[in-house]
């Protein structure tokens, strides 16, 4: 018996961008919702995902940053 009949999955960007502003609650989103409703999960897990990216990037960029103005004070 199919019970998911009537869910209602049309992704939507404000899912990603929550995923996005909040990242692990964009995980969680993505782990209940990956067999029920999989185009929503998808927007929010993307939207964790690319928070963490971007995170990483922005630390990576100051790391270097930081590190060339230690560099170049002595």
């Amino acid at each position: 018996m199919d019970d998911n009949k009537n869910v209602v999955d049309n992704g939507g960007f404000l899912w990603g961008l929550l995923g996005c502003c909040i990242p692990i609650v964009g995980l969680i989103l993505f782990l209940v919702w990956k067999d029920t409703k999989p185009k929503t999960a998808k927007a929010a897990g993307i939207g964790a995902l690319v928070s963490v990216v971007l995170a990483v990037i922005y630390y990576i960029v100051m790391f270097v940053i930081i590190g060339a103005g230690a560099m170049a004070l002595g």
